[in-house]
This record gives C-alpha cells, structure tokens and sequence, in this order.
C-alpha cells in the first residue's frame, strides 16, 4: 500500500511539473485547473496497472472507472470553457503581486499545493486498487452516492454553461434548473462523488482514509469552491444577493421564501 502512495506521489508530481513548464510557455496558470480531474485519473490507474498489485479486483476497477468517467469529464468540460479565454482572475491577482518572480514562485504556490490537495483528497482511490475483499453492500451504496453526485456535477455545469451562452445573461444569476434548490450543484456533486469513492475504500477496508473526503468537503464549502466564490461574486452579480436569501448555500433544498 506505501508503494501505490508512493507511486501516486511521483505520478502526480511529474503531471504538475510538465504542467507548470506548459504554464510558463502558454504565460497562462490557469491550465492548472483543467489537468485537476486528469490528475486523478493518472494517479488511479497508476496503481491498476501497477506490478505492485497481484490482481486487480473488482473494486479496484470499479474505483478506476468512477474516477476515470468523473476526471475526463471534468477536464473536457473545463478544456472547453478555459481554453482561449485568458487567466483566471485568481491567478491574474496572485501574478500582479510579484509579476516577476511568479513563473518560479508558482511552482509551489499553484502546482505544488496542487499536486499534495490531489494526492490527500485521492488516497481512498488509490488505496482501493490494493484491495483484495469482494464487492458486498457498502461498495453498491458508494457507487449510488457516486452517480448521485456526478448527475449533480454533469448537470449543473450543463445548464450553466447553456445559460452563459445567452447573450442576455451578462450580470445574472442562474437560478434555474438544479441552481433554484442550491446555489452549487456542480460543488454539491463533487462532495457526493468523492464520499460516494471513499465509502467504497471503506468497504474494502480503508475507513482510516476518512480525511480524504474531510479535506475535499473543506476546499468546496470554505477554501477554494462555494466560500472563495461568494467572497466576490456579489460585486458582478448585485442580484446574487437575493439568490443567496432564497436559495440553498450548499446542500440542495426546497427554495426559500421572502417577506
């Protein structure tokens, strides 16, 4: 099991590091982002095809194929979006603070913090390609916490997507759809997924990789996904205001009523 940790390290790093020379190439970090949801398909099916493990079981390909159908998804799906469009707004602010040292300082700032969230938040994964127990209960209630939250995710990024495209939409806020019961469905998905992986490490064995999905749960609702994006959206939508008093912050729920 160490060396299937280990090889997820050095698989994960050596993605980065290739990304962060791209970065520098393209003068653009937030390529980042799109080679998230690959990482973790990289790192998982690392340890599938790994001489470390005997034989592959079927939870282990289970796990490699949930990860597989969430990353690639991810990636094309953010691919589309970013490609051509410039650097993210939090990269642009993190560069202006040393515009001439951040090519280098972005290493570990950006990539390298990358690379230990990717590699913490995937231990359940890549623990499970070592497992040798059959599938029974507990791995089928993962799968259907899974599905749950990549319909969420898949869905929710669908219609907001389809609801940028309009030309009308400048300054709006969504409020349709899955975004009218909670205002991050894509980040609500990405919770269900990523339990939904570590519930079946567990049924293999893995409960100690609880912390995975503690620290993922942290990033989406206070770090980095629905906290860090609510910090600043207000100022371009004046009526996120309203959405936030009659819509759900996280978990999906009936809309809210006024007085």
């Amino acid at each position: 099991m160490a060396e299937l940790l280990a090889l997820a390290a050095l698989v994960i790093g050596l993605l980065m590091l290739v990304t962060w020379v791209i970065s520098i190439v393209v003068d653009d970090v937030s390529i980042v982002d799109i080679v998230w949801g690959l990482g973790f398909v990289v790192a998982t099916g690392a340890g599938y095809v790994s001489p470390v493990v005997d034989a592959a079981t079927d939870r282990a390909l289970l796990v490699l194929v949930l990860v597989s159908i969430w990353g690639t998804r991810l990636t094309v799906y953010l691919a589309r979006r970013n490609l051509g469009k410039g650097e993210d707004r939090r990269y642009q602010q993190m560069r202006k603070k040393s515009p001439d040292s951040f090519w280098i300082t972005s290493l570990y700032k950006v990539f390298g913090l990358q690379a230990v969230l990717m590699w913490v938040v995937a231990v359940p994964a890549i623990v499970s390609q070592a497992s040798d127990s059959p599938l029974y209960w507990l791995d089928y209630v993962g799968a259907g916490v899974w599905l749950i939250g990549f319909t969420f995710e898949a869905v929710g990024d669908f219609q907001l997507a389809r609801f940028k495209a309009r030309p009308d939409s400048k300054g709006k806020v969504m409020d349709r759809g899955l975004w009218r019961f909670t205002r991050h469905p894509n980040y609500f998905g990405d919770f269900c997924v990523w339990w939904g992986i570590y519930l079946i490490a567990a049924a293999g064995g893995a409960w100690w990789t609880v912390f995975s999905p503690i620290v993922m749960t942290a990033l989406l609702m206070r770090y980095s996904g629905a906290g860090l994006l609510e910090k600043t959206i207000t100022k371009r939508r004046p009526d996120y205001e309203h959405y936030m008093r009659t819509t759900n912050a996280f978990f999906p729920g009936p809309p809210k009523t006024t007085h």
